[in-house]
């Protein structure tokens, strides 16, 4: 849709991201000649009614917001089957992808972006507008480092009918709350939930669920307990853990009771007296899934009996009866026995030992040589030298090189039986991977990808190219090619990325034939239309009076058509023509310059004729008038002893004075 004006008014120029359900353009409100944002849903959703009213409903609520956090929304329309949201333009990057850049952020700035982000959810709330879809996707951050908030809203427009045609979900559910995973009513704690995901992944740049399926992660949000971040990185002080606990906790009840009070707890997380607090701590859910006992035998049985009836219990009141009739038995009898047999046990005992010392020689301890950072063969050695047993394991390694002791298990200072084994971990390397294929990826997606697979972002180099095909912000070349051999460690990676179709700058050819402007056009890739009109501004046929509205120096994608609006000769049908007599008298043997000046429909004070005279004359001067300019001729004349023109005769003409 490139070079497609939407509403008569936004001038589409090129693509600057998308979802599932629409793509987000950078365009220019030729109005207000302003660079906006314009959110055009996908076709697909164009004839879904309901899902069109409710976006329109939510665009215009969100609309109202007025926060220097959120996104503003400028206007909703429809062009033909096109629905579009036209939002404030922000020049920057996503939150997401910063994380991916950077990865954990600094503790202060996490806490700065995510205060932002809750005084604007704040704002939202108190207009009764939830988000539903928090994500650092969804959080803009501009070249001057201010936080904005965007989507707002369009989570509530999805149907169930649309759910199954995007990929919204999948790319949403590492942040939804419990309540949602499980299809419950969201609300502003689903917000906050939300938020404190996003907290979790700027401190430690990673997120605290993942799963093979957008279902498990979902399972792992309702059952499985948060992995502290402090385990993740232990940097963050306790103070900002608990905030990002208490935002998490899978009972609404026990998260902040409002934005609010999330924004305040921010505000204060870094004062020095709560670096070091208390670690929060929530009851237990009673509810949540637990281990189950395996049932025994004697547990069935106990069951069985407790079931039997009448027959099983007179058995066991007989048995009881038995026992009843039976003497007792003497106490001192029994503390006889237990003496005796606890003095028998330690007789024993010290027999055993004593004997064991006697008959079985003791085996010396020897100290554990350090062998980590040396080859595995002087390693070995040093090993064998102490009566030890050296053990290998290789495993793959970035930064050693193929035969060398990464680490040894036990070290130093530990002290062991000869003949005891010594497990070294040998580097075989680094490991030769297939070069993963980026061509057609988002940019943000081909930097996970690499990372995922190893690659250090220092060595990789990303490129920007203009592409006539490709999206924008899509890989269109890379070096190592896909499949071929690399080390990720050490290879330097090349990515080129779209920049979509070209850009020139518009050239001005008003006041050209229409032959020589639509040469000049077609040099720099761009599309001709003419269209001919009448005008007063020229009475030539074939030039070109206007390129609206594509002005000169303005940048134009390649590939556009530029209209040319072109004069047919004419004069417009309610034009009237008159005549203006000008008679100029000269003294008999000076001379005398002349110059006589029109305005009228065809311009203002447009010179006729400028001349010097040495005798009277007549001029006779043709004028235009339209039924919005009269007609006005001026005549001035500068004499021999002058230093500048004089007025001498003025003629105004009326346009209804005329027949």
């Amino acid at each position: 849709m490139e070079g497609q004006r939407l509403g008569g008014r936004y001038q589409l120029e090129s693509r600057v991201g998308g979802g599932g359900m629409a793509i987000v353009y950078k365009a220019r409100d030729l109005v207000l000649n302003r660079p906006v944002a314009v959110k055009v849903l996908r076709s697909q959703f164009g004839t879904d009614e309901d899902f069109v009213n409710r976006f329109r409903r939510e665009a215009q609520a969100v609309a109202s917001l007025s926060h220097p956090n959120v996104v503003g929304v400028y206007d909703v329309g429809q062009d033909g089957d096109t629905h579009y949201m036209v939002m404030e333009y922000i020049e920057g990057c996503t939150l997401k992808e910063v994380i991916i850049q950077r990865g954990a952020l600094p503790v202060e700035e996490a806490v700065r972006i995510a205060g932002q982000i809750c005084d604007a959810l704040d704002h939202a709330h108190q207009n009764k507008i939830i988000h539903r879809d928090i994500k650092p996707h969804n959080i803009m951050i501009g070249k001057n480092g201010r936080v904005k908030v965007t989507d707002f809203g369009i989570a509530r427009a999805v149907t169930s009918a649309t759910i199954t045609h995007t990929n919204a979900m999948l790319g949403s559910v590492h942040y939804f709350s419990p309540e949602q995973a499980r299809g419950g009513i969201t609300g502003e704690k689903s917000d906050i939930y939300s938020l404190g995901i996003v907290l979790y992944e700027m401190v430690t740049g990673e997120l605290p669920f993942s799963g093979d399926s957008p279902i498990s992660v979902a399972l792992k949000h309702l059952q499985e307990p948060l992995p502290e971040p402090r385990q993740v990185n232990p940097n963050i002080p306790q103070s900002v853990e608990n905030v990002i606990l208490k935002a998490l906790v899978k009972d609404p009840f026990l998260r902040y009771a409002s934005a609010r009070e999330m924004l305040e707890d921010l505000e204060t997380c870094l004062f020095p007296e709560r670096l070091n607090e208390e670690k929060l701590t929530f009851p237990v859910d009673e509810e949540m899934t637990r281990v189950v006992p395996i049932i025994t035998p004697e547990m069935m049985e106990g069951h069985t009996s407790s079931r039997t009836g009448v027959g099983q219990r007179s058995r066991h009141e007989s048995t009881a009866e038995e026992e009843d009739d039976k003497p007792p038995k003497k106490w001192w009898v029994k503390a006889l026995l237990w003496a005796g047999g606890i003095g028998l046990f330690f007789v024993l005992g010290i027999f055993g030992f004593n004997f064991l010392l006697n008959v079985v020689p003791s085996i010396p301890e020897v100290p554990v040589p350090y062998v980590e950072g040396m080859k595995v063969e002087l390693a070995e050695e040093k090993i064998k030298e102490q009566n030890l047993v050296p053990q290998i394991v290789e495993q793959a390694d970035e930064t050693l090189e193929k035969g060398i002791v990464i680490t040894q298990d036990p070290a130093p200072p530990m002290r062991l039986k000869e003949k005891a084994v010594v497990t070294l971990y040998v580097s075989k390397g680094q490991e030769q991977i297939d070069m993963p294929n980026l061509v057609t990826l988002p940019r943000a997606t081909a930097e996970e990808t690499l990372k995922k697979n190893g690659f250090k972002m220092e060595m990789v180099t990303f490129v920007e190219e203009e592409d006539d095909k490709a999206e924008v912000g899509t890989v269109i070349k890379q070096s190592p090619e896909a499949n071929e051999k690399v080390y990720p460690g050490k290879t330097n990676v090349k990515v080129t990325i779209s920049k979509g179709k070209a850009f020139v700058s518009m050239p001005d050819v008003r006041g050209k034939s229409a032959e020589a402007a639509q040469v000049e056009l077609f040099k720099l890739g761009l599309g001709v239309e003419i269209k001919e009109v009448p005008t007063y501004t020229t009475d030539k046929a074939g030039e070109v009076l206007s390129t609206h509205p594509y002005d000169p120096g303005m940048k134009v994608q390649k590939g556009v058509t530029v209209p040319l609006t072109v004069s047919n000769g004419q004069y417009p049908q309610d034009a009237k023509s008159a005549v203006a007599t000008v008679y100029v008298e000269v003294v008999p043997g000076e001379t005398m310059e002349v110059k006589i000046e029109v305005t009228d429909a065809r311009g203002e004070a447009k010179v006729f004729l400028q001349e010097t005279v040495a005798e009277n004359k007549e001029y006779d001067v043709p004028v235009v008038l339209s039924p919005q300019k009269d007609a006005v001729v001026r005549a001035t004349v500068k004499r021999q002893n002058d230093t500048e023109f004089r007025d001498y005769q003025t003629i105004p003409i009326s346009y209804t004075s005329l027949p």
